[in-house]
């Protein structure tokens, strides 16, 4: 696994690539982003986002989701999948986050991963996009950015959050997952374009597969002059 420093360096050069990542959910408050990431799940960012207005214009708290009926629920947000269950974790997250904490998200990562619904993933998306506490959201593509660079070597999230906190100053932690994420949507795809990756020379990945790459004539075909 590569250096701290390396790290640090191979991220700031990415960052260089994808200005301006962040989330891509949309959002007003905590609440709304606890909701929006919960539903994510299997989901893409675009298939939340197109549901969200109507369901946070009728829900627009978390008292009155609390109030809801799964069922009522579950027509806002049908599209974005498994809706049965996103609907019961939602209300039930709403449920705890009155009875537990008047209404209001917590800031520690404890108190959020005891939510239904919430895990360390949601839980860092919240605390690092809507509350200002650094958090490094560890999603398949931040898995599979970092193997693949060196910057990490694990299968598990959290482990690999771990080790990428380890390397990064806390500042830094919620901007490295957005450019991982960033990274691995537009250009490190499980078939990845490794020719557009501004850290190819220095990538674990392309290192192996790059001499594999060469042009090779096929089977069927003869090669010109032959």
């Amino acid at each position: 696994m590569k250096s701290p420093s390396t790290v640090r360096r191979l991220l700031a050069k990415l960052e260089r690539q994808h200005p301006g990542a962040d989330t891509d959910l949309h959002f007003e408050n905590a609440y709304q982003l606890l909701v929006a990431a919960i539903l994510s799940a299997q989901s893409t960012d675009e298939g939340v986002n197109r549901v969200t207005p109507a369901l946070f214009e009728r829900y627009p708290d978390a008292k009155t989701l609390a109030q809801a009926v799964p069922e009522d629920v579950e027509a806002y947000i049908h599209s974005t999948g498994f809706f049965r269950a996103k609907a019961r974790s939602i209300c039930g997250m709403a449920r705890a986050l009155v009875e537990r904490h008047g209404g209001e998200v917590p800031r520690e990562m404890e108190k959020l991963v005891e939510l239904p619904g919430v895990g360390r993933k949601t839980a860092n998306v919240v605390l690092g996009h809507a509350l200002g506490v650094p958090g490094l959201p560890v999603d398949r593509h931040v898995l599979r950015v970092s193997n693949r660079l060196g910057i990490a070597q694990a299968d598990d999230p959290e482990q690999v959050e771990t080790q990428l906190c380890a390397a990064l100053p806390k500042a830094a932690w919620t901007r490295a997952s957005d450019t991982l994420i960033w990274h691995g949507r537009r250009i490190c795809r499980p078939r990845p374009l490794c020719d557009r990756c501004s850290v190819r020379a220095e990538c674990d990945f392309f290192a192996r597969v790059a001499p594999g790459r060469e042009s090779k004539p096929s089977a069927g075909r003869k090669r010109r002059g032959a």
